[in-house]
C-alpha cells in the first residue's frame, strides 16, 4: 500500500468523505487537506489522512513535491475561487494533473429569486428592501452587508459555523453580537423556518451551493415565509477537468495516474 500513488485531495465540504474513501478505495494514498481545522468527516479508511491549514500556491506545490503528490483533486467549495485558482496553479507549476469536483447547480431565477453577480450587488438587493436580512454565505464576505445594513437602517442577521475564524470576521467586519447565528449547516426546512419567523426575517441571502449545501431546504423555507431570496451567483470556471460526479472524477484519475490495483466501482 506504500507504494500507492498519493492523491492531494483539497476538501472542506460533506463530500470530502465519500470522494476521499472511493479514491483510498481503487488504491490511492489520500491526503486531505482543509483550510480550517473545524470537524469534518474524511473517510474511515487506513489510507486517508488529513492535514489543516490554509496554504497559497507556493506553499501548495511545496507540498506537492515534498510529498510526491501524483495529482491534484480540489473538492473545496464552488464559490472558493481563489482557492481554485492556488490548486491549478501549484499543479500546472509541479507538473501535476489537476481535476476537480464540482456541485451541480440548483438555483434558477424566478420571480421569487433575484441573482446577483457577487457580494456587493448582492448587499445592495438585499438591503433595499427595508426587511431585516438572514444572510446565509458564510462569514467570509460579510463587510458589504454590515455596510449597507448600517447605511439603510436595517437588522442584519449572518449565520455562520462557529469556529474562532468566523469570530474574527464578525469583529473585523463591525457585525454586532446579536447579529451573529452560529450553527453547522446543512439546516432542515423547519429549521430555516423557525430561523426565518424568529428574527422576522424579509430577505434571505444564499449562494447556490447545490443538494449537498442545503439549498433547496432554504429557498421552500423562504417561500413558506414569504421572503425575497438574493443569490449569489457561482463563479464560471467550468473546464474539460471538472466533474460532477465522483465516479466520472475517479474514473479520469485512473486514466492519468493508473494504480497497481485499479478496480471499477
Amino acid at each position: 500500500m506504500n507504494d500507492a500513488p498519493h492523491i492531494l485531495l483539497l476538501g472542506g465540504t460533506s463530500e470530502t468523505a465519500p470522494l476521499a474513501v472511493k479514491l483510498a478505495t481503487v488504491g490511492y494514498q489520500v491526503l486531505v487537506s482543509t483550510a480550517t481545522d473545524a470537524a469534518l468527516a474524511v473517510g474511515d479508511h487506513p489510507a486517508i489522512h488529513r492535514r489543516c491549514g490554509r496554504l497559497d500556491r507556493d506553499q501548495l506545490a511545496a507540498l506537492i513535491d515534498r510529498q510526491r503528490m501524483m495529482a491534484v483533486i480540489d473538492a473545496t467549495h464552488p464559490y472558493a475561487r481563489d482557492v481554485h485558482q492556488a490548486a491549478r496553479d501549484a499543479a500546472t507549476h509541479s507538473q501535476r494533473p489537476y481535476l476537480r469536483y464540482q456541485r451541480r447547480a440548483l438555483v434558477e431565477a424566478s420571480g421569487a429569486v433575484v441573482t446577483a453577480r457577487d457580494h456587493d450587488e448582492a448587499a445592495r438587493l438585499a438591503c433595499a428592501d427595508g426587511r431585516p436580512v438572514l444572510l446565509t454565505t458564510g462569514s467570509r464576505h460579510l463587510a458589504p452587508y454590515v455596510a449597507a445594513a448600517q447605511r439603510n437602517g436595517i437588522a442584519l442577521y449572518a449565520r455562520m459555523l462557529d469556529h474562532p475564524e468566523a469570530v474574527a470576521a464578525c469583529e473585523q467586519s463591525g457585525l454586532a453580537e446579536q447579529g451573529r447565528i452560529f450553527g453547522r449547516g446543512p439546516f432542515s426546512l423547519e429549521q430555516n423556518r423557525a430561523l426565518i419567523r424568529q428574527y422576522n426575517i424579509g430577505v434571505l441571502v444564499t449562494k447556490d451551493s447545490g443538494q449537498a449545501g442545503g439549498v433547496a431546504e432554504k429557498l421552500e423555507a423562504a417561500r413558506l415565509e414569504q421572503c425575497r431570496v438574493i443569490v449569489v451567483q457561482r463563479p464560471d470556471e467550468t473546464t474539460d477537468h471538472t466533474f460532477d460526479d465522483m465516479d466520472r472524477l475517479v474514473a479520469a484519475l485512473q486514466q492519468c495516474c493508473p494504480t497497481l490495483r485499479c478496480r471499477h466501482i
